[in-house]
C-alpha cells in the first residue's frame, strides 16, 4: 500500500475538511466584499475610483505573486502549520482593515489578508487530492464548491446589507471573530496529510515569478482603466511576459522547480486549464457586468444588486455536492457540456437588456447561469488534476490556482475595454445620428446599456468555444495508477 492510500486511510477526514472549508469560505468572501462598498468608500476617504480600485487590484496582486509558491510552501511545510500561519495573516489582515482610518491603512490590511488568503485555496484543494481517491473526490470538491462558490455569490448580498445598515468597517468587524473561530478549530483539529520535504527554494524563480505574475496581472487590471495603447499597460504587460518567459525556462531546466510545469504534459490537466480560462472570464460577466448594468444604468441599490444574485447563489450552494457525487459516477464530460451549454443560452437573455427588462427576468436568467456553473466549475478542475501523480499535487493545485487569478485579470480588462470602447461608438452614433428628443443622460444611460450588451457577447463567444473544447474530455487514471499496470504487465506474461 502507498503513502499516500495510507494517508486516505488512517486520517478522520471530516473534522480536517470542515475546518479548511471554512477557513477557504472567508477567504474567498473576503476577495469580493469590496465591489458593493467602492462607492461608500470613495466617499468617505475623498477618493477617485481608479485610486479606490486598488482595493481589489492590489489584492488580486498579491494573490497572483503569491500562489506559485505556495507549491514550495506546501512541500516545505506541515498542513498544520501553513494553515494555521496562513489564517493568523489573515486575521492580522482584517483587524488592520477594520481599525483603518485612512485609505492607505486600509489597502494595507487588505494586502495582508491577501497574503494570508492566497495560500488558503490551494492548500485546502492539495489536501483533498491527498486524502481522498480519485473515485471520491468528486464528492469532496462538491463540498470545496460551497466555498468557491457559494462565497463570492452572497458576498455582494451581505454586503449590501451591512453598507444601508452600518458603517462599512463592520464588514470586517463581522469577520473577526469567525477567523478566530476558525485558528482555534484548527489547533483542536486539524492534522498533518503530508510529511514536510526539507529544500531550499530557488529565489531566483521566486524573483521572476514576483516580477512576471505581478507586472501581468498589474497590467491587465490596468488596460481596463488606461486602454490597451497606454505606455504604462504596454510597458508592464511586456516586462511580465519577458519575465515568464524566463520563469518558464528556468522552471523546466531545474531538477528542483519552484512551479513544475511537467504537469502539462499530462493531456487532461492541459485541456481542463484551457477550458477554466474561459470558465473563469464567464464568471466575471456576472460578477461586474450585472452589478454594473443593475446599478449605474437602471438606478438599483447595491442591496437589490446583491439580491438579485441570492436564489441563484444558494442553488449553487445546494448543487455543488449532488454535482460532485454525478462526477464521481459519469466523470466530467457531459456534466460540462450540460453546464456549459446552460451557460449559453442563459446569456442569450444578456445580450439585448434595455433601460426596462424585469427584474424578475433578470432574476431568472442570474440564477440559470449559476446552475450551469455549479454543474461544471468543479468537474473541470477536479478531472485534471485526477490525472496528476501524487508528486505533482502541490504544483497542479498552484497552477490551477494561478491560471485561475490570470484569467480573472484579462477577463476583467477584457471585459471593461469592450464595454467602454462600445458605449462610447454607441454615444457617438446617437449624437451624430440627431436622436430626437434624447437628453444627454438618456443617451449616455442608452449607450452603457448597448455597452454591457456587447460585452456579454464577447462572453456568449467564449463560452462557445469552451463547449467546444469540452467534447474532448474523457475519464483517464492518473499516472500513478497507469504506472502500477504497466509494471505488472511483465509478471503476468
Amino acid at each position: 500500500m502507498s503513502k499516500n492510500a495510507t494517508i486516505q486511510n488512517s486520517i478522520k477526514k471530516g473534522p480536517i475538511m470542515f475546518v479548511l472549508i471554512i477557513g477557504a469560505f472567508l477567504a474567498t468572501f473576503n476577495q469580493t466584499i469590496m465591489s458593493v462598498a467602492i462607492p461608500e468608500l470613495m466617499n468617505d476617504f475623498t477618493i477617485k475610483a481608479s485610486t479606490a480600485q486598488w482595493l481589489t487590484t492590489g489584492y488580486m496582486l498579491v494573490n497572483g505573486v503569491l500562489i506559485p509558491i505556495t507549491a514550495f510552501l506546501i512541500q516545505r511545510f506541515s498542513t498544520r502549520q501553513l494553515f494555521q500561519s496562513s489564517m493568523i495573516i489573515f486575521l492580522a489582515g482584517t483587524i488592520v482593515s477594520a481599525v483603518a482610518t485612512s485609505f492607505p491603512i486600509l489597502l494595507t490590511g487588505r494586502l495582508i489578508q491577501a497574503a494570508g488568503a492566497g495560500i488558503i485555496m490551494p492548500l485546502l484543494m492539495n489536501v483533498v487530492l491527498s486524502l481522498f481517491t480519485p473515485e471520491k473526490r468528486g464528492s469532496a470538491m462538491g463540498t470545496v464548491g460551497l466555498a468557491i462558490i457559494f462565497a463570492p455569490a452572497i458576498g455582494p448580498t451581505l454586503t449590501g446589507y451591512v453598507l444601508e445598515t452600518l458603517p462599512w468597517q463592520y464588514m470586517f468587524y463581522g469577520m473577526i471573530p469567525f477567523v478566530v473561530i476558525v485558528i482555534i478549530c484548527g489547533f483542536i483539529y486539524l492534522k498533518n496529510v503530508s510529511e514536510p520535504v526539507i529544500s531550499k527554494v530557488d529565489v531566483m524563480s521566486v524573483v521572476l515569478s514576483t516580477i512576471g505574475f505581478g507586472a501581468l496581472m498589474y497590467g491587465f487590471s490596468e488596460a481596463g482603466n488606461a486602454g490597451w495603447s497606454s505606455t504604462e499597460v504596454v510597458v508592464t504587460l511586456v516586462v511580465g511576459i519577458l519575465a515568464l518567459v524566463l520563469f518558464t525556462w528556468r522552471q523546466l531546466i531545474s531538477q528542483n522547480p519552484l512551479l513544475d510545469l511537467r504537469a502539462f504534459k499530462y493531456n487532461m490537466f492541459t485541456l481542463t486549464t484551457i477550458i477554466n480560462i474561459g470558465v473563469t472570464m464567464m464568471m466575471y460577466a456576472d460578477m461586474m457586468l450585472l452589478p454594473l448594468y443593475l446599478q449605474n444604468a437602471r438606478g438599483f441599490t447595491a442591496l437589490e444588486s446583491g439580491l438579485l444574485m441570492l436564489p441563484g447563489a444558494l442553488l449553487m450552494g445546494l448543487l455543488s455536492p449532488a454535482v460532485g457525487k454525478l462526477f464521481d459516477r459519469f466523470g466530467a464530460k457531459w456534466l460540462s457540456i450540460i453546464g456549459i451549454a446552460i451557460i449559453i443560452i442563459s446569456t442569450f437573455g444578456f445580450i439585448d437588456l434595455t433601460d426596462s427588462t424585469s427584474y424578475t427576468f433578470l432574476i431568472l436568467m442570474s440564477t440559470f447561469r449559476r446552475i450551469g456553473m455549479a454543474m461544471m466549475i468543479m468537474p473541470i478542475q477536479t478531472a485534471g488534476l485526477n490525472q496528476l501523480p501524487s508528486s505533482l499535487y502541490a504544483h497542479g493545485t498552484a497552477i490551477s490556482n494561478t491560471i485561475r487569478q490570470v484569467a480573472g485579470a484579462i477577463g476583467t480588462a477584457l471585459l471593461v475595454t469592450v464595454m467602454t470602447n462600445s458605449t462610447k461608438n454607441h454615444l457617438q452614433a446617437f449624437a451624430t445620428g440627431g436622436a430626437q428628443g434624447e437628453t444627454q443622460k438618456h443617451m449616455v444611460m442608452e449607450a452603457s446599456i448597448q455597452g454591457i450588451n456587447d460585452a456579454y457577447f464577447v462572453i456568449l463567444i467564449i463560452g462557445i468555444f469552451s463547449l467546444l473544447f469540452s467534447f474532448f474530455i474523457k475519464r483517464v487514471k492518473d499516472a500513478s495508477e497507469e504506472k502500477t499496470i504497466i509494471l505488472k504487465k511483465p509478471a503476468r506474461i
